[in-house]
């Protein structure tokens, strides 16, 4: 799968000067954030990558197939493991087809929603070269409490962007405030937000995401 992920692709200027590499949640596509790219105050031109993830049965909806980054069985916490790292190895493979683009990975930024982003943070914490930074929406970090015994060196300086709805009824919020204070605790620079919102995306939110993308890097 790592080298076969189809991607969508959108640029907001010539020359790109940075990569955001954004993947969906559970039944979604690579369409998905694309619609969001237009509302971003961004000081930068800047490339977004939308992958596609495979198609899988997924236990949670009763094995009905669907584009998903991992399997989901609500019995087993840890069913999906082996996916998601399949799946972290299928977005490392997009972040060297950035570098190999020109970019630096101190140029490249991992981004993801729920499903997504738990892919997105389980690459962006193990990576042996720095990255622009982390973003994570409505989202958690898989075994978070052996995260000790994997994360690299180079990640503990990238910047961590969190953020959850108030009302998410998908993934309750105090599953990412668990991670929240786990990365904390570990050193990590992480800027959280907050919103009276489901399990979705807001304006507040994208005009905070416009503002974290405009600071990476100054």
């Amino acid at each position: 799968m790592a080298d076969t992920l189809e991607c969508l692709e959108t640029e907001t200027g010539d020359n790109p000067q940075m990569s955001v590499i954004w993947l969906h949640g559970l039944g979604a596509d690579a369409n998905d954030f694309a619609p969001i790219v237009p509302m971003l105050t961004l000081n930068r031109a800047t490339r977004f990558v939308f992958p596609n993830a495979p198609m899988r049965p997924v236990t949670i909806n009763g094995g009905m197939e669907m584009r998903a980054w991992y399997d989901i069985d609500l019995s087993n916490p840890l069913v999906g493991a082996d996916d998601i790292r399949e799946s972290s190895q299928a977005l490392a493979s997009v972040v060297e087809r950035e570098e190999s683009r020109g970019m630096k990975p101190s140029q490249i930024v991992v981004a993801g929603f729920s499903q997504g982003g738990v892919i997105a943070s389980h690459l962006g914490l193990r990576h042996t070269d720095a990255l622009a930074g982390i973003l994570a929406l409505s989202t958690y970090v898989h075994d978070v409490e052996n995260l000790t015994n994997e994360i690299s060196f180079a990640s503990i300086d990238v910047p961590i962007f969190m953020a959850h709805g108030l009302q998410d009824p998908v993934l309750p919020i105090a599953r990412a405030v668990g991670a929240r204070e786990a990365l904390l605790e570990l050193g990590y620079k992480l800027e959280w937000h907050e919103y009276a919102m489901g399990h979705e995306v807001n304006a507040a939110e994208i005009a905070d995401i416009s503002n974290w993308f405009n600071s990476l890097g100054a």
